[in-house]
């Protein structure tokens, strides 16, 4: 028995109706979404879209870090991203928590003493949305032409709020 047993049972189920094989990997739709890990939020289907649509790119509190950065190059220079969205969402344990109440948690929890360990956590949420886009607005990489907005997502009514 595994761990895992459940999970690719139920694998197994998709796999049978899987019809969608053969995409090329490049985003049909031209998007590209950075958003949160948070598992309230369902990228793709909250703007529309469906598989092979979109380049998505989740991380605690939706932020644009330099991996997220370096997805957004490779995005817009090889795989079809034409608009970039940035999306935090309402009701973030990275901003409802300070560092030092993060790491009093995951230390409680993990038995050890998490001091070493940063955590993005984010205390004004709409002034890091507007450096967040900046940043990919001004990455020497990313082409003039590419659309870059930045929006909040609310997890209780599913609605995107356009701030910039």
């Amino acid at each position: 028995m595994s761990d895992f047993d459940d999970l690719l049972a139920e694998n197994e189920k998709y796999a049978a109706e899987f019809d969608q094989g053969g995409f090329d990997g490049v985003a049909h739709a031209g998007i590209a979404v950075i958003t949160c890990m948070d598992s309230r939020i369902e990228p793709l289907r909250m703007l529309g879209l469906g598989l092979g649509d979109a380049k998505i790119f989740r991380n605690p509190g939706g932020r644009v870090t330099p991996q997220a950065l370096e997805a957004l190059v490779l995005g817009t220079h090889l795989l079809n991203v034409k608009r970039i969205l940035v999306v935090p969402h309402t009701r973030c344990a990275m901003v409802a928590n300070s560092e030092d109440e993060l790491r009093k948690k995951i230390g409680a929890s993990a038995g050890t003493d998490p001091s070493w360990q940063l955590f993005s956590v984010v205390t004004d949420q709409l002034s890091a949305l507007e450096d967040d886009v900046r940043k990919v607005r001004a990455h020497p990489l990313i082409p003039e032409g590419v659309a870059v907005g930045g929006f909040i997502y609310d997890v209780d009514t599913g609605l995107l709020d356009q701030k910039l």
